[in-house]
């Protein structure tokens, strides 16, 4: 596997997630020009993924992953600026925090959100399933499965929620998150996620195309770092630390 393609992933999902949480941290007055750039950016990452779409060298599979990372840019900015979330807010007044009743209102919150990635996942299968570089598609794929696994363990109770990635906007969502030590989940989504970086490791051992052999040494190191992600979710450290984010805590009280 190629350690310039390891390097490069660890330095885009650092820079990326940075870049975003700084963008959505300068407010409201600058989320129409923020969401416009993102979504000019998607469409330009969209036609990347077409034309490229049958390369079969290295450079055509990190295009495709930049434009991939482009696209779920587009999703985190419009879900951090509130464009797109879901149409329940606060918890019902009463409703205890658990159950099925719990599960449902958390996932109506952010309903829109999640129809938006499969609207967009739907769209890049569309468009380069059964072509030769289908790396873009792996990524918004692997994204999507760590992305919710991480979500289900905020859900169920986690030591750190993130809450210095949440504007103020969004701090309704923190009603559906639990602070606990640990959750069931966790143990396998851990093992889940280890044993995807793992298999997608050697696919770019085994793989003959230069495309194969960057693009799943890509995946495998986003995946390597989804793990990370769930790491932090319980280890005595903020995830916001590693970007040099202020951590906010003004609702401990509403988590259990």
């Amino acid at each position: 596997m190629s350690a310039l393609a390891i390097a490069l992933t660890v330095a885009l999902w650092w820079g990326s997630t940075g870049l975003i949480a700084l963008l959505v941290r300068r407010g409201p007055r600058h989320f129409p020009a923020l969401l416009a750039v993102a979504s000019v950016v998607a469409v330009l990452g969209l036609a990347v993924l077409v034309v490229l779409r049958d390369a079969t060298d290295a450079a055509g599979a990190f295009a495709a992953f930049c434009a991939a990372l482009a696209l779920w840019a587009w999703i985190e900015i419009t879900f951090l600026t509130g464009a797109i979330t879901g149409p329940v807010r606060a918890l019902p007044p009463g409703m205890p925090r658990r159950g099925w009743r719990h599960a449902l209102a958390a996932f109506t919150a952010i309903l829109w959100h999640e129809l938006a990635i499969l609207a967009v996942l739907a769209a890049v299968a569309l468009l380069v399933a059964g072509h030769a570089n289908i790396i873009g598609l792996g990524t918004l794929l692997v994204l999507w499965a760590l992305r919710s696994s991480a979500k289900l363990n905020l859900f169920l109770g986690v030591r750190n929620l993130g809450e210095g990635f949440l504007p103020a906007h969004l701090a309704h969502l923190l009603d559906h998150l639990h602070r606990r030590p640990m959750n069931a989940l966790l143990p396998f989504s851990l093992l889940l996620g280890t044993g995807l970086a793992v298999w997608l490791a050697g696919r770019a051992v085994a793989a003959t195309l230069p495309v194969e052999t960057t693009g799943y040494t890509l995946l495998a190191t986003l995946a390597a770092l989804g793990v990370l992600e769930h790491l932090l979710m319980v280890l005595p450290v903020a995830p916001e630390s590693l970007w040099g984010l202020r951590t906010a805590r003004t609702k401990e009280n509403r988590h259990d």
